[in-house]
């Protein structure tokens, strides 16, 4: 198999920016979406990252998705709370107005809850809860997804693999950013082994008879493997409960596929913002997240391995990167030149 190409990180950005403002998009909004798929390749969470953008402008194109939405915060009740109505908009700009409006809720009032109805695919749900940990807030956020994972003891997917993440602020450390989908792994990366032609681990995912598979096609058929087994579904759910349903989006199951070109799909999300602030002080939490993260580094390791706290070996990478460049895969590489020569623009 052909290795990686190496790109500069200004070169992916300026070429995402003008393939999406070249589908229709304000720079604006472009740079917000661009911003979040670099966030991926910066990270190693390659299947959110550049490999999406051409299914992103192929949902413009079929209008499934409204690329020009009039997203509008919904008045509430209470005034610590919010709800976007993202009117079938791109999911990376509903997720970062939504937060943006949680963090501010939170100024003012400790605690900010932010749901988002009738939404899309948003990319790494990290992005989003990093957005609030940079303010000195604790950020929280899940999303739902399409069928994915069979409801335990069953073998038909009905509940998605439902990312949850949770970021918090560190004074000298790293942030600790704990990022995880319900499912032993991202759906993303089974279909990145389909395209290379590649096996897939057999604990990924299941038939549709409910087997152990290697093959990537098959799981993408079945359902993939829940974390946990019943603890992993029944968190899914509560997800699913927590978005789709407290914003009467849809029902459970009844998010589309991001492949899914036949309407809207349906999707869901909730933000949290905590600030710090109002509990103790700022520098003082972080500092005792510091001593927290040494204490953890400080035990004995089971052999000769480092120990990582959640998120710092994608901080590792995404430093990295940010100096030496961002590998991409051959094949992702070839469809975005065919996107790009279809909109007459110069090729990666």
């Amino acid at each position: 198999m052909d290795k990686p190409i190496i790109y500069e990180v200004e070169t992916l950005k300026e070429f995402s920016i003008d393939m999406l403002t070249k589908a229709g998009m304000s720079v604006q909004d472009a740079e917000i979406i661009t911003d979040t798929l670099l966030f991926a390749e910066l990270r190693n969470i390659k299947s959110h990252g550049i490999v999406r953008l051409p299914t992103y402008i192929q949902r413009m194109e079929n209008g499934v998705v409204n690329q020009n939405a009039d997203m509008k915060f919904k008045k509430m009740k209470a005034p610590a709370v919010g709800m976007l109505d993202a009117d079938n908009g791109m999911g990376q700009i509903a997720g970062y107005k939504a937060m943006k409006e949680a963090i501010n809720i939170a100024r003012v009032y400790g605690i900010g809850m932010v749901t988002v109805k009738d939404s899309n695919h948003f990319g790494v749900a990290s992005y989003f809860s990093m957005l609030a940990s940079k303010e000195d807030m604790i950020g929280l956020v899940m999303t739902n997804a399409s069928p994915a994972i069979a409801p335990f003891g069953t073998k038909t997917p009905l509940l998605g693999t439902n990312p949850l993440t949770v970021a918090v602020p560190a004074k000298v450390g790293k942030p600790i950013v704990l990022d995880m989908s319900m499912s032993t792994v991202a759906r993303g990366k089974i279909r990145i082994s389909a395209m290379q032609n590649k096996e897939i681990p057999s604990d990924w995912g299941l038939d549709k008879d409910g087997n152990p598979t290697t093959d990537p096609n098959e799981a993408l058929e079945g359902s993939l493997v829940p974390i946990g087994g019943v603890k992993g579904s029944g968190l899914s759910l509560i997800v699913d409960l927590m978005t789709g349903l407290l914003t009467k989006t849809c029902m459970t199951g009844e998010v589309k596929n991001i492949t899914d070109m036949s309407g809207p799909s349906k999707t869901s999300h909730l933000f949290l913002a905590i600030d710090i602030e109002n509990f103790m002080d700022v520098d003082e939490y972080k500092q005792d997240v510091d001593k927290t993260i040494e204490k953890i580094k400080s035990l004995t390791p089971k052999g000769d391995n480092n120990i990582y706290m959640a998120g710092e070996i994608e901080q590792n990478v995404m430093e990295e990167r940010m100096s030496k460049g961002v590998p991409v895969d051959v094949e992702v590489v070839e469809k975005l030149n065919m996107l790009a020569e279809r909109y007459g623009s110069s090729v990666l």
